[in-house]
């Protein structure tokens, strides 16, 4: 093992998350290589700096016209659109990043947690939280709602067990359900992903569930289980309900429990609406954790991210930057989505009040982010999918063959009770 990975590994041994760290976990640092090298002399060389395999001329990036041309005169610079990003992100996005964090998520002032890292997306995220504290044979426990690509990360690529427990019970969220399945985890340790608003069904709990959640981990906590908690925050903000919790899980979470290690995942994907633009985000809390714990998992996630995509998109990092500090119709633009989302939200709610008591189809909850999603009682989803598609050009997703997603973000206000109407439709023609 590098000595660097080993120093790394003494300073965690002193705080809950070394009780996670997979093998490739402990295995990985930043190395004083190439980028450690070129970022040192970034700061130093201010004569000649000859590190990075970088082309210049008279200190810009050499790069396409026809590219830099695309973008008005005096917005972005070559370097701001061809150059490196930083392994860890743009510095000066990452601090705006986690300011706005705190904003959004008014308890974590105060709190300690890691300045957010840079990551290519946040299934990019996610896949590096499987690979640095998860090992094969390693128990993962998922609502039984859950989406789909986190069965290929940790269960096919990693050879993670998933343990699932029923997500909703009596219209709310099962976190009995949740608990028993902390408790009953092998071993000493249990890690659990948690997605709010929850991708396939559009669910958060309650201001009061969501205290329930708290205070479930911190009991099961208290008995000496050391818990990894995940937060996948893709669709967080977009909340439709007054009662439906507005902070992330995860900051309820940070100060907790000593036995608690809480992540949160990211992204301005869905937030910034930059969906192409591949920019996540990678946060560490604990109530164990200090400062050096901190700056130990920041090294190692940068020697993921070296190990992986080296360092993350430059040009999207560079817009995105200037137009939450400088754009015009930034928060008129996010407002009028937020508007449009809820307002689809509302029209669906109210088409699907004349199906109740339908005995093919059974919405699940829902209250938040782009979906809601049909229990199909029995039948098979995946039959009424290649239905729809075939017979009325209607895309939708099957999960699992029991549950049918229906992205309402994707689809025009005016249309939607015509889009309900197919769906019921189809299933009666199917399955009567």
């Amino acid at each position: 093992m590098n000595e660097l990975a080993k120093q790394l590994n003494d300073t965690l041994s002193s705080c809950v998350v070394s009780a996670f760290l997979s093998e490739k976990g402990k295995n990985l640092f930043f190395p004083k290589g190439i980028v450690a090298q070129s970022q040192e002399a970034g700061e130093k060389a201010k004569q000649y700096n000859a590190t990075v395999g970088l082309a210049k001329s008279h200190g810009m990036p050499m790069h396409l016209s026809d590219i830099q041309n695309l973008f008005k005169e005096n917005t972005l610079k070559p370097s701001d659109i061809f150059s490196y990003a930083p392994g860890g992100g743009n510095k000066e996005l990452r601090a705006i990043w986690k300011k706005e964090m705190v904003k959004k998520n008014p308890s974590l002032e105060g709190k300690l947690i890691s300045d957010p890292l840079v990551t290519a997306g946040l299934t990019h995220t996610i896949s590096m939280v499987a690979t640095m504290f998860f090992d094969k044979g390693d128990e993962l426990i998922l609502p039984d709602l859950y989406w789909d690509n986190y069965e290929l990360i940790f269960k096919d690529s990693i050879g993670c067990e998933i343990k699932e427990f029923k997500f909703f019970k009596d219209g709310a969220m099962n976190i009995d359900g949740l608990k028993k399945a902390l408790l009953e985890s092998k071993g000493d340790t249990a890690r659990v992903l948690l997605n709010f608003p929850n991708n396939p069904t559009g669910y958060t709990p309650s201001e009061s569930e969501m205290e329930k959640l708290a205070n479930t981990f911190k009991e099961v906590a208290s008995t000496g289980k050391k818990i990894l908690v995940i937060s996948d925050d893709a669709y967080f903000g977009l909340f439709f309900e007054a009662d439906t919790a507005r902070e992330s899980l995860f900051s309820r979470l940070v100060d907790l429990d000593d036995n608690i290690f809480a992540i949160k995942g990211d992204a301005a994907t869905k937030e910034e609406m930059v969906w192409g633009f591949r920019i996540g985000f990678i946060t560490y809390g604990g109530k164990s954790l200090k400062a050096e714990h901190l700056d130990a998992l920041t090294k190692k996630t940068l020697g993921a991210i070296r190990c992986s995509v080296s360092n993350c998109d430059m040009p999207g990092q560079s817009m995105l930057l200037k137009a939450i500090k400088e754009g015009e119709n930034y928060v008129k633009d996010k407002e009028k989505t937020f508007f449009v989302m809820k307002e689809r939200y509302n029209v669906i709610k109210d088409v699907l009040k004349n199906y109740e008591g339908s005995s093919l189809l059974k919405p699940y909850p829902f209250n938040s982010g782009y979906f809601m999603a049909f229990d199909t009682l029995g039948h098979s989803a995946e039959a009424l999918r290649v239905y729809l598609l075939d017979k009325y050009q209607v895309g939708t997703i099957n999960i699992q063959d029991r549950t049918l997603r229906v992205a309402y973000c994707s689809v025009e206000k005016e249309q939607l009770a015509d889009l309900v109407s197919i769906v019921y439709k189809a299933a009666e023609e199917i399955w009567n």
